[in-house]
């Protein structure tokens, strides 16, 4: 990669950011097609965020993505926001128009992605059993309901939660039937009779931990799990559904696609997928993970 004069300037914004990998993705994917910009990481305390979005203006920065914790902290500071974004209720992606910078949110267009090419599935018609009601659930419930899926169940912990989002959502998409359940008690075993696709949008799979009580076995033999976790590769939930002889991926493909679907907003050039989706098995240890 040459730096020049004319390189415009790419990058994320977060807190840690060390261990990101979107620099490595979003910078073979420049390489492959010799454009001309380069992406670096900005490591921001929240107290200075909104002096580091300015800053960012004024330097010409071209455009960034945002991670935690400054995904809904950051919404004051910009000029505007998408509608992908208010639905999320979070921004992870910030691009230009003209001196104004945009809030955007690529997380949901990235699940949608990875569902058709890593499940060959489709929201249209499916019912969809959703675990969480944090950011990531939010932006999940925006292309299923928009997708056409015709029925949403919502489980959570706190039931509150979950019957908030059902509200917000079921107003927007009245097409649409949203349902509530605990996960905690049996109502999630009937949930998972009726779904068609499982998505877990929380963190647990991560470092080893698994759902107590969701058993994969009343789900039908032609279900599909969607787990957002990617490391570890293999969640106890992915291992549970293999094990089952259902469909089934990780978040790699959702990580490719948020940073494919941002590449193109700043770039304008078509993202290329399979060098991106390659770089991030390489920085994940060569194996298939999200």
């Amino acid at each position: 990669m040459k730096i020049r004069g004319t390189t415009r300037v790419l990058g994320i914004v977060g807190r840690p950011v060390a261990h990101s990998l979107s620099p490595a993705m979003q910078n073979a994917a420049l390489d492959a097609l010799g454009l001309e910009y380069v992406y670096v990481p900005f490591p921001v305390e929240p107290e200075y965020l909104g002096a580091a979005v300015e800053g960012l203006r004024r330097i010409g920065v071209w455009g960034f993505n945002v991670t935690i914790p400054h995904k809904t902290a950051i919404i004051p500071f910009l000029d505007r926001i998408t509608r992908e974004a208010e639905l999320a209720g979070a921004v992870n992606t910030v691009y230009r128009e003209g001196e104004l910078f945009v809030g955007h949110n690529t997380d949901g267009i990235g699940f949608l992605a990875s569902l058709r090419h890593d499940l060959n599935r489709e929201p249209a018609g499916s019912t969809v059993l959703l675990l969480g009601a944090g950011g990531a659930a939010r932006a999940a419930l925006a292309v299923l309901a928009a997708g056409g899926a015709s029925r949403i169940i919502i489980a959570n912990r706190t039931v509150e939660r979950g019957e908030a989002l059902a509200d917000r959502f079921g107003s927007l998409f009245a097409s649409v039937r949203f349902d509530v359940c605990s996960l905690e008690g049996g109502e999630v075993s009937a949930a998972l009779r009726s779904a068609d696709l499982l998505v877990n949008t929380t963190s647990v799979g991560m470092n080893g931990t698994e759902f107590a009580n969701l058993p994969l076995s009343e789900m039908g033999p032609h279900g599909a799990v969607y787990d957002m976790v990617y490391v570890p590769a293999e969640t106890p939930l992915l291992a549970a559904a293999r094990e089952r002889g259902l469909a089934c991926a990780n978040g790699t493909g959702m990580l490719a696609g948020q940073g494919e679907a941002a590449f193109e907003l700043w770039t304008g050039h078509r993202a290329p997928r399979n060098i991106m989706k390659r770089k991030l098995f390489e920085e994940l240890g060569g194996s298939t993970k999200s």
